[in-house]
């Protein structure tokens, strides 16, 4: 260790699962947390003051005023200037912990990019806020043969589950086998598959004890000690105070980890446009680079409403919806539900 590292990580040190072997190994680990929302910023947080050396956080959205009840490396100023969470979390880990490399990636992570933005880690965190990207995650761990975790949290429940290819089940063991209860809460009581933060609400509890047990396991990993790991599902839910752990076998004919049918990294179940989050709707285009200098003039000009732009993204208002535009062309359209409405507004206002 360097100077003053062994001061910097003493307490973590003295505790005799780590040790100073176990700091070593931190310090010389990296990982990729894909989603920096509730749960990817808490995770990122703790794996960044724990030491590991070298983190990726990749996120395709912005930082809002509603992200701030449990997003907890973002603030107010954040939200005002519509920072992209990735930058805004490189930022605040920096200046955390210089012994630390973050990188923060703003993207969307596809069946064409996902190899690419994970390999090369060895380990993936789960940060996510929807199913399909969860198990295109999952198909990219197996493929690459990469350990990941995975997280959930809506309402006042949380889970996750330690996945490592080839020993564990994996989640398309979990979810594709019918036992999508367990993937969420584990009890009849627990919120729906679909159910999400714009749906159902939910505490900034819930999403601390579920990261805290994610980052939890990440360490184990990472330190060297995957004898501790629980091996479980575990589910919680913080309002009840109801904790449950469930063995899952994995599935002999499982489509991911058995067959190896890689649905999700082919594409083959990633449509183009997707809901994203309450009345919104994300497009996928690709096939550009957008000089959002040049079209916020253009918007201004065309009388669009609170154009505002920044390095990363542009928004404008044309009433009743909001849009945020990236350079790389991808668009977030605000107050429809309706993906042709989306494609027709994108149409109009950035262009065919």
């Amino acid at each position: 260790m360097k100077p003053g590292q062994y001061e910097k990580y003493s307490r973590q040190i003295l505790f005799r699962g780590i040790g100073e072997t176990g700091q070593e190994n931190l310090l010389g680990e990296s990982a990729v947390v894909v989603g920096c929302g509730a749960l990817g910023t808490v995770v990122a947080n703790l794996l960044v003051r724990a030491g590991v050396g070298r983190l990726r956080i990749i996120d395709r959205d912005f930082v809002e005023l509603s992200n701030l009840q449990r997003q907890t490396l973002f603030e107010e100023a954040d939200a005002r200037d519509a920072l992209p969470k990735a930058v805004a979390a490189e930022r605040r880990l920096r200046a955390i912990n210089s012994d630390v490399q973050v990188e923060g990636v703003v993207a969307d992570v596809t069946p064409k990019n996902a190899a690419e933005l994970l390999a090369g880690f060895p380990l993936i965190l789960d940060g996510t806020d929807n199913f399909e990207t969860r198990l295109l995650v999952n198909d990219a761990a197996i493929l690459l043969g990469i350990p990941w975790i995975y997280a959930a949290a809506v309402g006042s429940y949380g889970v996750t589950m330690t996945i490592r290819p080839g020993e564990s089940a994996c989640l398309a063991c979990l979810l594709e086998s019918g036992e999508t209860s367990a993937a969420i809460g584990g009890s009849a009581d627990a919120p729906s598959v679909e159910a999400t933060c714009d749906t159902a609400g939910v505490l900034n509890a819930a999403v601390s004890v579920i990261a805290s047990i994610e980052a939890a396991e990440a360490i184990k990993l990472l330190a060297g000690k995957p004898e501790a790991l629980n091996g479980r599902l575990v589910s919680c839910d913080v309002w009840t105070g109801k904790f449950q752990s469930i063995r899952v076998a994995r599935n002999p004919n499982c489509r991911a980890c058995a067959r190896r049918e890689f649905v999700f990294l082919a594409g083959e179940a990633q449509p183009h446009i997707t809901l994203c989050g309450r009345d919104s709707v994300q497009i996928h285009e690709r096939h550009r680079r957008l000089d959002l200098g040049e079209l916020g003039r253009r918007l201004a000009a065309a009388a669009a409403a609170e154009v505002r732009n920044n390095d990363f993204l542009l928004r404008f208002r044309v009433p009743p919806y909001e849009m945020t535009v990236f350079a790389d062309g991808r668009a977030i359209i605000k107050g429809t539900k309706d993906p042709a409405v989306a494609r027709s507004l994108y149409a109009r206002y950035i262009g065919a």
